[in-house]
């Protein structure tokens, strides 16, 4: 099959106490998404094993130690460890976040590599995971470090796209990261990856203000009017349909936010906050800018739930779909602009 007809997708399973391995297990038991792509979960044979008898699945795996040995048409399990794991759901463990990172790790050298195509992330605890070799916030910003490109997390529905100028920045400190050479940076990779992952020919986008009321005239702060007016004024006589600053208490309520083809928050839970409340469930984490594809869940490791079988799978299928088809867009983007419209050669006269 050609590469766009088969797709490969990476699967890092996340922290095992979690969800992870359940929407895993619940969203490739419908055969049909084997009609989409061909999944290859790293984790072991053991772990899977584990959890397809505990949530009673009738999934069928494959497992291989090598990507040479992948079977289309299964769901593939990638040894990255052999040692069996204790798993004991809900429970914070520094010991299983290390798996989490092997996991996560063997999936992105598969990725780098061109093994797998694209990369969907079950989730993680962020606690867990800090050790001396691995000592990230999440993964985007281990990804960031992995690939080319410039990040940015970018939160995705079918009507409804947020970016963040800052996202994992504790909220004190938020003002004196917003540059203007970091919104320029941030305007310029959600303009992008709406072009080329979203087919969006003349993207419009929204910011919000960093203060509450875009600062009042300077009443509650200076950063709207010195720092983010400037900026957006810059862009926009540069040809980007960019507006704003917005008053971000009023942005969403008002449903302004249906105007534009994309919205970018001052910090996270500005962006995030209303995203989740307008889409929980069926949302998508996309880091943008970067020249590999990764997707993940709107949510936790949800450790209240774990084990129970009550998680929802919809939001990590809609990952997966999402993945695929930015993972097509890409590639048409990519090929429409690497191959011009030629002139035909001119016929000999006789």
């Amino acid at each position: 099959m050609k590469q766009e007809e088969n797709i490969i997708v990476g699967i890092s399973i996340g922290d095992l106490n979690g969800i992870g391995g359940e929407i895993v297990l619940r969203t490739f038991e419908d055969p049909r998404m084997l009609d989409f792509c061909t999944p290859v979960v790293f984790a072991s044979t053991k772990v899977m094993t584990f959890y397809k008898t505990h949530f009673k699945s009738q999934i069928s795996f494959n497992s291989i130690n090598n990507l040479n040995q992948l079977v289309h048409g299964k769901v593939n399990v990638f040894n990255s460890w052999n040692e069996p794991v204790k798993i004991e759901f809900g429970q914070e463990d520094t010991g299983i976040g290390a798996y989490a990172i092997k996991s996560l790790e063997a999936a992105t050298k598969s990725l780098k590599e061109g093994e797998v195509h694209v990369l969907v992330t079950a989730p993680i605890n962020k606690s867990s995971i800090q050790s001396e070799n691995f000592n990230f916030p999440g993964h985007t910003d281990y990804l960031a470090q992995e690939l080319e490109g410039e990040s940015l997390m970018f939160m995705i529905t079918d009507t409804l796209r947020v970016g963040l100028l800052t996202d994992h920045v504790p909220v004190k400190d938020v003002a004196n990261h917003i540059t203007p050479e970091l919104i320029e940076q941030k305007i310029n990779t959600v303009y992008n990856t709406l072009k080329k992952d979203f087919k969006i020919q003349k993207p419009k986008i929204a910011v919000l203000g960093i203060n509450p009321h875009t600062g009042d005239n300077g009443v509650i702060g200076n950063e709207d009017d010195e720092v983010l007016r400037p900026t957006l004024k810059k862009i926009k006589e540069g040809g980007k349909l960019v507006f704003g600053p917005y008053a971000a208490d009023s942005f969403f309520g008002s449903s302004n936010f249906k105007n534009f083809d994309a919205i970018i928050a001052s910090y996270h839970d500005q962006g995030l906050i209303p995203f989740k409340t307008l889409s929980f469930g069926q949302g998508v984490n996309f880091t943008a800018g970067l020249n590999k594809v990764r997707t993940s869940p709107d949510h936790g490791t949800a450790f209240e739930i774990a084990g129970k079988g009550e998680a929802d799978e919809n939001s990590f299928k809609e990952a997966v779909f999402s993945a695929i088809q930015i993972f097509k867009n890409r590639n048409s983007y990519h090929k429409l602009t690497a191959n011009p419209l030629k002139k035909a050669p001119r016929k000999d006269r006789r």
